[in-house]
């Protein structure tokens, strides 16, 4: 008997693509077509750096896995910080942009190929990248928020093609300041750019902070975050606006009936029928 049972591991998946690649294509085939194959021996230099491997090549995507999370999340990072270099060195019209999707997850293996979700949700994530930007799902986003020193804003649930919505973060990049955030400061940092150094943490760590809320909120029942959420509107109204407190009546109110509600939702429906 052969065994037909299909492989499967938990790998890290990153989907990169070329935004506006028909365009390109359009306006200039060859000049086009050399960029990319130069972009790509980029990325499969910075893939091989960190530990990975290309699985996949089609048209203008590359499909690559990591066995570490961090690891992938650093090679986005520097794909896009050397893809804009290379693009200051040679200026075009219509400079070639990269889109990167990153996603943790279950994958089934067949050969030196990888199918299924944890392939299929890291490339919808990268068509929520913008241009020279990365997107993560939840799942990485929980294995290296606390470990690379980049910012991260939570996109929320965002619908995603045939599959079920699910939280996704961008990296805050920002152009140099991704340089200088992603990797401590190199010596020959000028003093400007060692005194804009804190503030650029202080911004992450606001950002962090934020998003850490924002997680807490997205896991309370809808109405109980929407009522928390405008509890703390009044509350700050009422903080800057004058010295007499009188937040508490309308967040007394609304609470109270949103835990009415929540209450009388979760009653057994043999409860409100009685028997004729």
């Amino acid at each position: 008997m052969t065994d037909d049972k299909v492989k499967r591991r938990l790998t890290t998946v990153l989907c990169a693509d070329v935004y506006g690649y028909s365009r390109l294509m359009e306006a200039d085939e060859a000049g086009t077509l050399e960029t990319l194959r130069r972009y790509r021996t980029a990325i499969a230099r910075l893939v091989e750096r960190h530990d990975g491997r290309i699985v996949n090549t089609w048209g203008d995507a590359v499909i690559a896995e990591f066995a570490s999370v961090v690891e992938a999340v650093q090679c986005a990072v520097e794909i896009q910080q050397e893809i804009s270099s290379q693009a200051a060195d040679t200026p075009q019209a219509s400079p070639m942009q990269f889109r990167i999707g990153i996603n943790l997850g279950d994958v089934m293996v067949d050969g030196s190929d990888i199918y299924g979700d944890g392939v299929n949700i890291a490339s919808r994530l990268q068509e929520l990248a913008e241009p020279g930007g990365v997107v993560i799902s939840s799942s990485v986003y929980d294995q290296v928020h606390n470990k690379l020193s980049v910012g991260f804003d939570c996109l929320g649930q965002r619908p995603l093609k045939n599959i079920a919505p699910l939280t996704s973060y961008r990296l805050t990049l920002g152009g140099r300041a991704a340089a200088q955030g992603s990797f401590p400061l190199a010596a020959s940092a000028t003093p400007s750019e060692r005194a804009r150094a804190p503030r650029v943490e202080d911004r992450r760590e606001l950002s962090s902070a934020t998003n850490v809320v924002s997680d807490w909120l997205a896991k309370l029942p809808r109405p109980l975050a929407a009522a928390l959420t405008v509890s703390a509107f009044l509350i700050l109204i009422n903080l800057f606006t004058g010295n007499k407190i009188w937040f508490h009546w309308p967040v007394a109110a609304i609470l109270f009936g949103v835990v009415l509600r929540m209450v009388l939702g979760q009653r057994p429906e043999s409860d409100s029928k009685t028997e004729r």
